[in-house]
């Protein structure tokens, strides 16, 4: 039996009949406006080598921890959905198999992001006009792979197809990027950008740390033994990453602890990191100066600072230790702006040549710390609602917290952050339709008048972001 798959164009815009029409007109005025994908962690061999994608469950399934942490959640194992194990243990080969396990399993994400992003991309992205079943499952899979192996889904060309303007990835100040070098000799006109991530190097705790920053004097010819030579090397990789077209950098750690400790103590902390008998407490007094040495950095060289606190990486040992970091076992937790960044806002809060976009997984702080900081800091912009609640709940709790303190032009829109390269269209829509109900609300309520609501849902969709980051 074929289930029809549909997309409802009122998708998402408020019951009220008045209000659905506001939003309608303003939704009218931003659904074709380009992207601007300002963080993400897509893959840019993708797009240097332009080759295919191999099969459906590698596009979609595999890389994707937002499906395989509710598989998982109910007892489905990551080795059957073809997750890689650390140690290269056996794991499902079988893309067909792993795609009719996730077919089986599809009800589960029902109500969740991830079904509407996966059905805007099966309809829009792919053609496919019936629903994702058990029954259906082997045609979808057939006509995805058919589609991937026409030139027409190349990555350059779903780029333009998708129209985005600029796509930025991340990576580590290690890494020599030799795509991004690939891209910028390519003559293609699309804008792939880096964006330079300095936690392996800038946090004691993450795994590999002293070999990373031995690394990094290498690769710079500095002394990474002295905090001066250390310092001196992270900015010469910042240059170079703006050479290749970066204008932000990222930093997750996992608080907003931001610290100015005396030099002497500083080169302590840097000699008990590198001998490796720091202890927690020390590797996040480390983390805290890190963040306001990069802010000082920022200053220097341009860079827009993003700041992405406040998750519990690998929560799950087990998972960790077979899969590796980033496994869909991440959790958020309560975190705290208003005394952990006031040493750096002491020292940058008033510089108008620092841009920091501060990010969230705690929503008690919207309207009670993150609102109120930014609508008074040049310095501070608030990225948008992240990670869990890149879903319309959240957004909508975002713009309800934020905006009356905040108000929109302290916000900068909207980013996907995500390795889904086929969900960004779908990730963009859904923000664009949540920002034009809310905005609708406004008008209906006579608080903006429709002109002004239309100039800021452009804003919202691709000016404010585009602004923010630089681009």
């Amino acid at each position: 039996m074929n289930h029809p798959l549909r997309l409802n164009e009122d998708r998402l815009f408020p019951s009220d009949p008045v209000q659905r029409d506001i939003a309608r007109r303003l939704y009218y005025e931003v659904r074709a406006l380009p992207i601007i994908s300002p963080h993400g962690h897509t893959d840019p061999q993708w797009f240097a080598d332009n080759g295919s994608f191999p099969d459906p469950s590698a596009l979609l399934i595999i890389p994707d921890h937002y499906v395989y942490r509710m598989l998982y959640s109910q007892g489905i194992s990551l080795e059957s959905l073809g997750v890689p194990r650390t140690d290269g243990g056996a794991v499902e080969k079988d893309p067909r198999k792993i795609w009719r396990l996730f077919a089986q399993n599809w009800y589960l994400f029902r109500g969740t992001p991830t079904y509407m992003w996966f059905n805007h991309v099966f309809y829009d992205v792919f053609g496919i006009r019936e629903k994702l079943t058990p029954e259906s499952a082997d045609r979808i899979y057939d006509h995805i792979a058919d589609c991937l192996s026409r030139p027409e889904f190349l990555p350059r060309t779903l780029y333009e197809r998708f129209n985005i303007e600029v796509l930025s990835t991340t990576e580590s100040p290690l890494d020599p990027l030799t795509h991004h070098r690939k891209l910028r000799d390519s003559g293609w006109k699309g804008r792939i950008v880096p964006t330079y991530r300095p936690d392996p190097v800038a946090d004691p705790e993450f795994p590999g740390f002293v070999q990373n920053v031995q690394q990094l004097g290498k690769i710079t010819g500095q002394d990474i033994g002295t905090w001066s030579g250390y310092l001196q090397a992270l900015a010469d990789r910042r240059r170079f990453f703006s050479s290749l077209g970066a204008t932000a950098t990222d930093h997750g750690h996992i608080s907003a602890a931001t610290l100015d400790l005396p030099r002497a103590r500083c080169e302590a902390l840097l000699g008990k990191a590198l001998s490796g008998n720091i202890t927690p407490g020390e590797a996040q007094e480390f983390r805290g100066q890190m963040l306001t040495e990069m802010a000082q950095m920022s200053i220097e060289d341009g860079l827009v600072m993003q700041i992405h606190p406040g998750a519990y990486r690998d929560h799950n040992p087990s998972v960790f230790s077979r899969f590796g970091r980033d496994k869909g076992a991440d959790i958020p937790m309560r975190t705290d702006y208003v005394h952990d960044l006031k040493p750096l806002l002491d020292r940058f809060g008033n510089e108008k040549r620092l841009s920091i976009i501060l990010f969230t997984l705690d929503e008690t702080t919207y309207s009670r710390e993150l609102a109120p900081l930014a609508g008074h800091y040049p310095a501070l912009k608030l990225g948008p609602a992240w990670w869990f609640y890149d879903s319309p709940e959240g957004m909508r709790l975002y713009r309800e917290r934020i905006t009356e303190t905040a108000g929109f032009y302290n916000t900068v829109g909207f980013n996907d952050d995500t390795r889904a390269f086929p969900s960004i269209p779908a990730r963009h829509d859904v923000a664009r339709r949540v920002d034009c109900s809310f905005l609708a609300r406004l008008v209906a309520e006579h608080r903006l008048d429709e002109d002004e609501a239309r100039e800021v849902a452009i804003d919202l969709a691709y000016k404010l972001s585009k602004s923010a980051y630089r681009l």
